[in-house]
């Protein structure tokens, strides 16, 4: 059941506010968190207090066994001064259907939702203004029963914490330069690669970091079978385009249902471009490439939008990918997608939900 009230505990002691000209990604933190918790009775106790430590049992069963996901998403505030979340509702509809995977209880979406609206406008003074930045939120899902033995924990804390945010990227909208990575994997169907769970970003860290020192900002993964076909590119879905098909790899188990995926496919659709879900080579795109009909690759994510592929290096050479440029395609779409977000459009799919 959806909330009408919620216990709200405001700070006596307020956070210094960061420069919006330099917030960066996930470096401060707002004044208030919201506490969720699970046990015997369900879910109770819905709660916003001041940010601070969590207190965990050291057999706490996240610490041992890894039941960790969360989610990611983000609130803007529009010329008038309102603030809005972005897709809330497709948030915690991927939440909850990726919590039995992990085997966790599926959340109260309704009283999640109504909490983090509260959340937000409990905090609304950290929602930046500034071009490009946002309150970014982190639904953050853990077990926490003291235990030691392999089986599901029947404790839990669902817990929110928000950060003013600048471009994930710092070079913004210019596009990166990715290595496609040929040993490490991120996920394999049947796995958990589907789900935000902890565990994905884990796998996923030594190889771009890795990368990095070799000058690149992240990995495109391949599957985990053949080290062919494509799937993600760094912690973004990915698209390319070839000739005038824009094409993406189909979800099938160890790929991310990413919320800004969900958004370009249906823009592209309402656009009429040739826009498709299917299995991509990577040796399609050197073809391509040599052919000259490679367009542009570009991932879609939260935290970035839409980031281009300038560059893409792998062990037989470099691909340039549209003369390191943000492609037309990449750009429209980023444009279309930041122009609602932040109110500048209209939200004909009510894509946004206000926090006042």
């Amino acid at each position: 059941m959806a909330l009408k009230t919620i216990d709200v505990t405001r700070t006596t002691t307020p956070r210094p506010r960061p420069d919006e000209g330099q917030l960066g990604f996930g470096k401060y933190f707002a004044d208030h968190m919201l506490l969720v918790e699970y046990g015997p009775q369900g879910w109770s106790d819905p709660r916003i207090v001041p940010y601070g430590p969590l207190a965990l049992d050291p057999a706490a069963s996240v610490l041992h066994y890894g039941q960790a996901m969360f989610e990611g998403l983000k609130a803007f505030r529009h010329a008038n001064g309102r603030v809005a979340l972005f897709r809330i509702d497709d948030n915690l509809k991927r939440l909850a259907s990726g919590a039995p995977r992990l085997s966790m209880p599926v959340p109260d979406v309704a009283m999640l939702k109504d909490a983090m609206v509260a959340l937000v406008a409990a905090d609304k003074d950290w929602v930046p203004s500034q071009p490009g930045t946002a309150l970014y939120l982190r639904p953050t899902y853990i077990a926490t029963e003291p235990f030691l033995g392999v089986r599901p924990a029947n404790r839990y804390l669902l817990y929110v914490i928000t950060s003013p945010v600048g471009a994930y990227y710092a070079s913004g909208l210019k596009p990166v330069k990715i290595w496609v990575e040929t040993e490490a994997v991120r996920a394999v169907r049947g796995g958990i690669g589907w789900a935000k769970a902890a565990a994905n970003y884990v796998a996923s860290m030594k190889a771009a970091d890795d990368v990095r020192s070799r000058g690149y900002e992240q990995v495109l993964w391949l599957d985990a079978i053949e080290r062919r076909w494509l799937e993600e590119v760094g912690t973004m879905n990915l698209f390319v385009v070839i000739g005038d098909e824009i094409a993406t790899p189909p979800l099938a188990g160890s790929i991310l249902p990413g919320i800004t995926r969900m958004t370009v496919l249906t823009l592209a659709r309402e656009w009429g471009l040739n826009i498709s879900e299917r299995p991509i080579a990577f040796d399609e795109l050197v073809e391509a490439d040599r052919r000259g009909t490679l367009r542009e690759i570009f991932g879609s994510g939260t935290a970035a939008v839409v980031s281009s592929v300038g560059e893409l290096g792998h062990a037989a050479g470099t691909l340039t990918i549209n003369n390191g440029e943000v492609g037309p395609v990449a750009k429209r779409l980023y444009d279309a997608i930041t122009s609602v977000q932040y109110g500048t459009a209209p939200d004909t799919h009510n894509w946004l939900t206000f926090c006042d």
